[in-house]
């Protein structure tokens, strides 16, 4: 696909230095560099993906970075989501996250939104945003998050954990070159169920980093043009056996059924 972002004029010297390995990296290049530096990244949840994902993004030059979550670190989160330390337990994880994020890349604008998304405020949340990435823990919140995503026309990088298995995948309701994939063409409404929490079943937190890099690196090259995004295919990952598939995701027709796993 054709690049999604406008490059930045220019690039800060310490910037420039910085990320200077993007900038021989075939597909990204200086002028790559300046896209990820005028783009607007809004990610949902600062926890187990959340976390991984705004690192590697903030890592990656994004000049812009909206870190939507309305709990708190606590200390069991320290397990897996990696933006947080001990000191940050009872900070909210909006703080926290931007704390980290600008101690790693000081020139990366942070927007704070210690807000519960909802279907009545997702549209106001994450209007503006080149692209969404949802790493929430509830269907209620995808659904909004997609439902928003779908109505802006931006696309949509998403993921899910649960124990050792975790899926990643690229909606887009408006894609210039392809068909339309959306949630609910993986999950039709109603298919969802009850999926037990990760504090019933647990998750492995090096899982966690590992599809936080890769929900970063599906932003990264849709804002370059670099690469082939996940758009209707979605990787299923089994850590345990250390295996890696895809399925196709189609637009429309009957009805499918997924087995749905959570942050």
């Amino acid at each position: 696909m054709d690049p999604l972002v406008a490059p930045a004029p220019t690039l800060d010297p310490t910037e420039l230095v910085r990320t200077a390995r993007h900038a021989v990296l075939g597909g990204i290049g200086e002028e790559g560099q300046r896209r990820l530096n005028a783009a607007h990244v809004a990610v949902v949840g600062a926890g187990g993906l959340g976390s991984p994902a705004l690192l590697a993004l903030a890592a990656a030059g994004i000049g812009t970075l909206s870190v939507i979550d309305d709990d708190v670190v606590e200390l069991t989160n320290l397990q897996r989501q990696l933006a947080h330390r001990v000191d940050d337990i009872g900070t909210p994880k909006t703080a926290s996250a931007a704390r980290a994020i600008t101690a790693l890349a000081p020139q990366t604008s942070v927007v704070q939104i210690s807000e519960r998304l909802s279907p009545d405020n997702a549209e106001r949340l994450l209007v503006g945003a080149d692209i969404v990435v949802d790493t929430s823990d509830s269907f209620e919140t995808r659904r909004a998050v997609a439902a928003a995503s779908e109505v802006l026309g931006v696309p949509l990088v998403w993921g899910a954990v649960q124990e050792w298995h975790a899926q990643v995948t690229v909606f887009w309701s408006d894609p210039p070159a392809s068909d339309a994939v959306v949630l609910a063409d993986l999950f039709p409404i109603g298919t969802e169920g009850e999926p037990p929490s990760c504090a019933q079943v647990g998750v492995l937190g090096a899982l966690c980093v590992q599809v936080g890099g890769m929900l970063a690196g599906e932003v990264v090259k849709l804002i370059t043009g670099a690469g082939d995004p996940l758009l209707g295919r979605l990787a299923v990952i089994d850590a345990l056996s250390a295996r890696q598939h895809e399925v196709a995701i189609r637009p429309a027709g009957p009805a499918r059924v997924a087995t749905e796993v959570t942050a």
